[in-house]
This record gives C-alpha cells, structure tokens and sequence, in this order.
C-alpha cells in the first residue's frame, strides 16, 4: 500500500493555497529548496504531477486537485483530533473563520462573543462578511450563518433569534412628496432602494399576502450592498427600502421611519449558526457552537417566561 507522508502533504496543501512556493516557504518556516524537495518526494511517491510549474506561475494539476479536494477536510479533521486530546492540559486555543452577511452578525455580536473571549482569551474568531451563500467548505470557512430554510442538509445548524421579518420602509419626509403604496406593484411607481449581492445579482422584494405572493424587481436610483447604508439612505429622504424589520425597530419606534405594506411583509425562519456534521470540529468551533446554543436556549426560555 503507497502511503504519503504528513510533511509532504502539509507542504503540497501549503503550496496550493498559497499558489507560491517562496510563500508557502515563509509560511512553513523553511527554505524554498527544502520544500520544493519535500514536494518532489510526495510526487514520486505518488507517480504523479500535482503542480504545472513556469518561472511566474504555479497551478495545480487536474490530479492535484483531487489530491487537494480529498485531503484538506482529512487534514483538518486530524488537526482537529490533535487539538482536542492536547486541550485537556492546555487552555483551549484556535481560530474559526465563519461566513456571514453583515446583519446576521450583530446578534452574536452583541450577546455572544465578548463573554466567549473573555472565557476563552486564546480562540481567535473572524467573521467575513460576505452577502453570497458561501460553500463554506469549498471556500475555506469553519462555518457560517445563514437563514435556517437555506442550510444545507448535511449541515449541523444551531438555531438563533426570533423568525425574520423583512419590512418596506420610508422616512416620513419622502411620504410627504410622495403617496404611500397599497400594494406591492404601486413600488413601480416609486424610488426604490436596492440591495445587489456581492455575486453581483439584485435582491427580488417578494411579497405575501394571504394566498398571495408577489415578487418583484423593484426600480430605483440607488443601489447599495450594505443593509446599514440602506437604511441610512432611507431615513435620509431617497426611497423605499426591503430590510429585516430588526434592523429599523428603534426608528420606527421613534417615528423617523414608517412600515408601508405591513400585511405584506413576509416571515422567514430565523438565523443560525451552521457546520458540516460529516467533519470532527475544531474545539475552538465546537466551543462557539455550544456558547451560541446556550445563549439561544436562554433566549428562548425568557420569551416563553414572558408569555407565560
């Protein structure tokens, strides 16, 4: 049975990551020659050629990328494996990486993670804020958030936060010039703001109303790719927005924005936090997870305590 070596595999999944063995050399701490060695033993071993080489460029082979695919979960799970039976003597360390859009950020932000980091001082955790539906895995994450209706299947999905409601909003200065729509397709007539994608399409505005639905391609003279500007751009005067009704409920508390289309406004299920469940997690996620899921828990029996 061939068998490849840990260094030698530590070294080609470097390298195809950082498309540079110079870089990967840095990286690893050794020098170029050593590692271009060690490459060259991994791809004798295996009879094949991982990487397609020129003096400016370096790219994985059509059989490197398989190698690639297969071995970098695997390496990460043994990681994982190594960290977790070292933590028992040790106080538990780590980054996570975790995909999420903007919004969905905040409610961890706000009750989660400080007390996390003040627990656990050496666990490092980044979000990247990204509005497309990551492959989490595919694109190197941890994990990320998303609406739970959009988890994938074979995904470990930990529940956080009320439903989501989305809400039309106007400020009452724009009101003022213009009539306030009563249905779905009056928006063709007003000024629109929208919200692209960082994958560079539009966000439909999708209505619901007793048995009916209504989605639409709203027009506008501004379109933005932050939730926040959006917001600010309609307190301040210039239309209409599509937004989580979470994200305006003080200004509408206040007054300075008004819910138009309200019997409209359609109700998703709530955030969460998700990962693959056919892969061992890292204790630094695995921790998050459970702090995620406790605070979650809380919150749900504070609003059952209050209904009661």
């Amino acid at each position: 049975m061939m068998r490849a070596d840990l260094p030698g595999l530590t070294a080609f999944i470097t390298i195809a990551e950082h498309r540079s063995f110079s870089a990967a050399a840095r990286v690893l701490g050794v020098s170029s020659s050593a590692l271009s060695h060690s490459l060259r033993n991994l791809e004798a071993r295996l009879q094949m050629r991982l990487f397609n080489r020129t003096t400016r460029s370096v790219a994985l082979t059509e059989a490197g990328q398989q190698l690639l695919n297969g071995v970098r979960p695997l390496m990460s799970d043994l990681a994982a494996v190594i960290e977790q039976v070292t933590s028992t003597r040790i106080s538990p360390s780590g980054s996570i990486r975790i995909s999420a859009s903007e919004s969905s950020i905040r409610p961890l932000i706000e009750h989660v993670v400080a007390d996390f980091v003040e627990r656990y001082p050496n666990i490092h955790i980044e979000f990247v804020v990204d509005s497309r539906l990551q492959d989490i895995v595919g694109d190197g994450f941890d994990a990320g958030i998303r609406l739970l209706d959009d988890v994938p299947r074979d995904m470990v999905a930990i529940r956080f936060g009320p439903d989501l409601r989305f809400a039309a909003v106007a400020s009452p200065a724009y009101l003022a010039r213009h009539p306030a729509p009563q249905e779905p397709q009056d928006l063709k007539h007003h000024r629109c703001i929208r919200f692209r994608f960082t994958s560079g399409g539009l966000f439909r505005w999708d209505f619901k109303h007793a048995e009916q639905s209504v989605s639409l391609d709203v027009p506008g003279p501004l379109t933005l790719d932050n939730i926040n500007l959006m917001v600010a751009a309609a307190l301040a005067g210039t239309g209409i927005a599509w937004v989580p009704q979470t994200t305006v409920a003080e200004y509408l508390a206040a007054g300075r924005l008004v819910q138009l289309l309200a019997p409209w406004s359609p109700s998703y299920s709530g955030l969460c936090l998700y990962y693959p469940a056919n892969r061992h997690p890292p204790i630094a996620l695995r921790l998050f997870a459970e702090a995620v899921r406790d605070w979650a828990s809380q919150t749900r029996d504070d609003g059952d305590a209050q209904q009661g």
